[in-house]
């Protein structure tokens, strides 16, 4: 309780807990790199990690605390997959908002796409990483992460937004 003055100079007590704002939600934000080649994509097979090991996906990674999603965009690509992207050739396609799958909580998916990179891409990471492969877009390996392919498809239809729910969500196998 917090003591203040009324208009009369009488003193009256505040409770600041009623004005103070709720603890806000969060969502762990990530970015994914389209890697397009004609009508194919490429996708790494997952290993190691624990989290859809087994499985495609294209190359992503975690905005880390204080970075913008462009610089992670920029830093994961390097550090995976060993090329150097040019931002103004690559293009923002989707955003995805994912409900909780586990205890990390929600996520909050950006998708990037481009046809132009500077070398052959490379497993860079193979603890993390099998190998990589280039897939038609039309026909995406059936094990492939499901939020990864709803993104791939809703690109591919022109739509920049969609939600995974928990209904729809895969915990990792």
């Amino acid at each position: 309780m917090i003591p203040f003055y009324d208009d009369r100079h009488k003193t009256v007590s505040l409770d600041i807990t009623e004005t103070m704002p709720q603890q806000r939600h969060s969502a762990v934000p990530a970015v994914y790199l389209i890697l397009k080649k004609g009508d194919e994509i490429l996708l790494q097979l997952r290993q190691g990690s624990g989290y859809f090991d087994d499985w495609y996906g294209v190359p992503a990674g975690h905005v880390e605390p204080g970075e913008l999603p462009i610089a992670a965009l920029v830093r994961e690509i390097k550090e995976e997959i060993g090329i150097d992207i040019d931002m103004e050739q690559t293009h923002f396609v989707h955003t995805m908002y994912r409900a909780a799958h586990d205890v990390t909580g929600d996520r909050a998916d950006y998708f990037w796409m481009t046809e132009h990179w500077n070398s052959v891409p490379l497993v860079c990471e193979p603890h993390k990483c099998k190998e990589l492969k280039w897939f038609s877009m039309d026909d995406l390996p059936e094990n492939t992460i499901p939020h990864v392919r709803q993104a791939v498809e809703a690109m591919c239809g022109g739509v920049s937004y969609s939600e995974f729910d928990k209904e729809h969500s895969v915990p990792s196998p």
